[in-house]
């Protein structure tokens, strides 16, 4: 969804069958860039399972970028997470 009188530069992206666990993560890694001038999510309703999720940027920068950066760094600490803790309990294993 595209604000109205916008370049691409204030849009907000719905997000289906997702809650607060995606949308405070993902917005702090947006809010790192700092060519985002706003980043916010809202869950529409409790019954709902979908997250309104609003980035705006400086200039002509389109907020899609930011949102797609943000996905991937995300991803990208989820993995290092996953990796660490798996090596963790590799260690832990052999150990015992």
């Amino acid at each position: 969804v595209q604000a109205d009188g916008t370049d691409g530069n204030c849009v907000t992206f719905v997000l289906h069958d997702e809650d607060h666990t995606l949308g405070n993560a993902l917005r702090y890694m947006v809010m790192k860039n700092p060519d985002v001038e706003f980043c916010g999510y809202c869950i529409t309703h409790p019954s709902e399972s979908k997250i309104n999720f609003r980035i705006q940027t400086r200039g002509a920068l389109p907020a899609v970028e930011p949102f797609r950066k943000g996905l991937n760094d995300l991803m990208g600490v989820c993995q290092h997470v996953l990796n660490t803790f798996e090596v963790r309990l590799l260690l832990k294993s052999t150990q015992e």
